[in-house]
């Protein structure tokens, strides 16, 4: 306890007053009076959190007399970021947990481990081993050729920091996703892949995972993950989609597109990106006359992803029209690749429509999109500075597409008012969207019964594709393919 206090200006009396009786903190550096020079590199590493030096009479060892609210009481170490949490205490703590829990796996322990150790800051996520028995109320809400997903509520909860108390504490009863992966009894190295890439969750568009858990009965292991309420974009083409403002599909291209920019910034191409991979949170849906407010917009399904050395390019997987025509003829996967799918998302967010929806989905459409095939877009639905954008993600020559960087700052330019002739484009097609939104809905196809919109092996579609001797046809034919 500091009795005299640091100096604080009175506004009121207009002159500087001691504050009396002021808990600080006190960090005496040994041999300090022999180190001088190395003591006060140690005082200027604390700017903004110092109140002043002092000096022990008894050991003539200086002291730095620091803010109280900026260190751990435990430690003594200065708290990471502004919410008083100590990332060295944390990890600590999470170390001596270790004996307190199992999979009864030596893999899935070391895993969850390893990520736990990576926390960083106190928002981040503490993956746990979650017990089965912990799951109530589960519903099955989805199923693909290699997980089922289902809706539970976890009774007790993650953890998550209190910064008054400065503890963590279990958010009881939380509805979360749980991804059943199907024979996964024996682990491998793809499951425990896909849990780690999920862990790039310190990004807000990239679907958070809480931890894993085990069927009891199947022995499958789970993956659980932060649910969606909203399910994916495929669920919306007849429904609430049509109505979205540009405002708002804006928006939303914005957080498909930061959460690819992040999958790419850490050397990893996603390889499924579609419209059935991308989920809608509405948490806080509203609609005004003006605007209507989705929530937030997730990129999903980590589990295709894969580093960019690492790619195998023998199959071939995916939704066909989402598919870069270079992948269709057997060249690898690249970040490229995710691109041409962005631009299909894009032409989705535009029209309401699923590309290529009225046809088949085989070695017909696969051979048309290789040479130059794509879908037809009214110029009256979208501004001409968004469909320049889609097609340059279109573009059959993977070097010539834009970075996910590159995107999202146009995008971010589009949402803007700076730029006049922009502004305008975009308040005409409005204009359109709302005076025609009945012959827009009437106007959408109805879906081939061949044409799939999951994601499949397309190996059998593409067998003839690799002897295309055209790499890249320059010459992009966009048709209305859907007739």
């Amino acid at each position: 306890m500091w009795m005299d206090g640091p100096l604080k200006y009175d506004k009121d009396e207009m002159k500087w007053k001691n504050m009396p009786n002021k808990e600080v903190t006190l960090k005496c550096v040994y041999n300090s009076q022999n180190i001088i020079n190395k003591f006060l590199n140690e005082v200027k590493s604390y700017p903004n959190k110092i109140y002043g030096l002092s000096e022990n009479p008894d050991t003539k060892n200086y002291i730095i007399v620091l803010f109280q609210d900026h260190y751990c009481k435990n430690c003594n170490e200065i708290y990471t970021g502004n919410e008083r949490w100590c990332k060295l205490c944390q990890v600590n703590n999470l170390k001596e947990n270790f004996a307190n829990w199992t999979s009864g796996n030596e893999k899935i322990d070391n895993l969850i481990q390893e990520m736990q150790l990576k926390i960083n800051k106190c928002e981040d996520i503490i993956i746990e081993w979650i017990p089965y028995n912990q799951f109530n109320h589960i519903k099955e809400i989805g199923k693909g050729g290699f997980a089922t997903v289902y809706s539970a509520i976890w009774k007790d909860g993650p953890l998550k920091y209190k910064y008054g108390e400065m503890k963590y504490e279990k958010m009881a009863n939380k509805e979360v996703a749980l991804k059943c992966v199907h024979n996964s009894q024996n682990i491998t190295s793809e499951f425990l892949n896909e849990v780690k890439k999920y862990s790039l969750n310190g990004d807000d568009y990239i679907l958070k995972i809480y931890g894993v858990s085990q069927n009891p009965n199947t022995k499958d292991y789970i993956i659980v993950l932060q649910y969606a309420k909203g399910g994916s974009f495929n669920n919306y083409i007849n429904n609430d989609i049509i109505n979205w403002f540009w405002s708002e599909k804006l928006r939303a291209l914005r957080h498909i597109i930061k959460g690819l920019k992040k999958i790419h910034e850490n050397k990893i191409v996603h390889r499924d990106f579609h419209t059935g991979n991308i989920l809608l949170s509405f948490i806080d849906y509203y609609s005004t006359e003006s605007e209507n407010h989705i929530g937030n917009v997730y990129v999903s399904d980590m589990g295709s992803c894969e580093e960019i050395s690492n790619i195998d390019e023998t199959k071939i997987y995916g939704v066909m029209p989402f598919v870069a025509p270079e992948v269709l003829k057997g060249k690898p996967y690249t970040q490229a690749a995710d691109i041409y799918s962005f631009g299909m998302i894009m032409y989705f967010i535009a029209t309401t429509k699923q590309p290529f929806a009225n046809c088949a989905h085989d070695s017909i459409l696969a051979s048309k999109i290789c040479y130059g095939i794509r879908p037809e877009i009214n110029e009256l639905e979208a501004p001409k500075c968004y469909i320049d954008l889609m097609k340059r993600c279109w573009n059959p020559n993977p070097d010539n597409r834009p970075s996910a960087n590159e995107i999202k700052e146009l995008i971010k330019l589009f949402e803007s008012d700076h730029k006049e002739e922009i502004k305008i484009q975009f308040e005409k097609v409005e204009e359109y969207r709302k005076a025609n939104l009945i012959s827009i809905k009437d106007n959408r196809s109805t879906t081939h019964p061949q044409a799939f919109y999951t994601s499949r092996l397309l190996n059998p579609f593409t067998k003839e594709l690799s002897k295309c001797d055209n790499d890249y046809n320059t010459s992009v034919e966009v048709i209305d393919f859907t007739k």
